[in-house]
């Protein structure tokens, strides 16, 4: 199949693995909604990106957390951390005047 014919949630998983740059079997994973988001927010999965989310995942682990938010420069990402699961993301706009819950750590990029 061509990538035109591709249906999107493919072709989003095939942007993943490609800017990953991680090994499949112990890197970050995205939810089925985390993808949506990141395709709708038009957030950019760079390798630096990846690569950043992994080891503040890998720190938050070493402390002991379960459920963490990662905020970058313009996005947050709510992570649970024994899944190694990006549960959700949103961009710097909705982050304004939301309340974070459920999350026992957080870490700055």
């Amino acid at each position: 199949m061509t990538k035109i014919g591709a249906d999107f949630e493919t072709l989003l998983k095939e942007q993943l693995d490609k800017n990953s740059g991680i090994d499949k079997n112990g890197g970050l994973q995205f939810s089925k909604h985390a993808k949506e988001r990141v395709a709708q927010r038009g957030i950019e999965l760079t390798p630096k990106l990846m690569t950043d989310l992994n080891n503040a995942v890998d720190k938050a682990s070493k402390k002991g957390a379960k459920d963490i938010v990662v905020f970058d420069m313009l996005n947050a990402f709510i992570v649970n951390v024994p899944n190694k699961t990006v549960v959700t993301t949103m961009s710097g706009n909705e982050m304004r005047d939301n309340v974070f819950t459920n999350i026992d750590a957080a870490v700055i990029l």
